[in-house]
């Protein structure tokens, strides 16, 4: 039932991970999927790994004002956007600094932000779009370590609401989604600052285990199709049932 056919999709944060399998999956799924990020290595596998032609790819970090300009001249009109791009900083709160904090929020929070208006201001967003947003679980959470991370992404959580009350009107629509742990490249930089015995416990709390980049991508297929069309404001947690404790 869930289809992408015709529709033009972009995905920051597209060089691995969560982002590479949500382009994948929407390629899969017949969108025509533009990918960002930064690592032009790590894009071209990724767009090579999308089916179906007319993708595009924009070597770009949209934490740098000069090349947000370059993508959005570069772009055309997108049907969704899924704002996936992110950092994590583990960092507890008494070593933190005005530095450490800029550097997390300007990539999580910021850099989302901009994107978001420069996209609506340009109008380069269709009428009855999807809009989503990647926070995270820790938004809900308070895992020692995290401040800047969680805060980051719960400021992003908010953002989405806010967004979709404002772009309502044009049937535009704005949700985030929460996902627990999932195994990335990126969260194996858990292991710099928490033990294996720690990262076992850990897995043990989640009922289904550790996800997976494809059950993240899933939840967002959701939301980019018109099958969530009456769906806005959520903020949904997707955590193996982790929660239910």
């Amino acid at each position: 039932m869930i289809t992408l056919k015709d529709k033009n999709i972009l995905v920051t944060g597209a060089s691995s991970g969560i982002g590479r399998q949500i382009a994948i999956t929407a390629s899969e799924l017949g969108a025509c999927v533009t990918i960002i990020g930064r690592n032009v290595e790590n894009l071209q596998e990724t767009i090579s790994l999308l089916k179906g032609d007319g993708h595009k790819m924009f070597s770009v970090d949209i934490s740098v004002t000069d090349d947000l300009e370059k993508l959005i001249l570069g772009s055309s009109s997108y049907d969704g956007v899924v704002f996936n791009a992110g950092v994590v900083e583990y960092l507890p709160v008494k070593f933190l600094n005005p530095s450490k904090i800029d550097s997390v929020f300007s990539v999580n929070f910021e850099s989302n932000v901009v994107l978001s208006q420069k996209l609506i201001k340009n109008k380069l967003l269709n009428k009855n779009g999807s809009l989503v947003f990647v926070s995270s679980i820790s938004s809900k959470l308070g895992v020692p370590g995290t401040a800047m991370y969680s805060a980051s992404k719960a400021a992003l959580s908010s953002f989405s609401k806010v967004l979709a009350s404002e772009l309502a009107s044009q049937g535009i629509r704005s949700n985030s989604v929460c996902p627990g742990i999932v195994k990335t490249a990126m969260t194996d930089k858990a292991s710099d600052v928490v033990s294996e015995e720690e990262l076992k416990k850990s897995a043990l709390e989640y009922p289904l285990g550790y996800g997976e980049p494809v059950d993240v991508a899933g939840l967002v297929m959701y939301l980019l199709s018109d099958i969530s069309k009456w769906m806005t404001g959520s903020d949904l947690i997707i955590d193996g049932g982790f929660t239910l404790k």
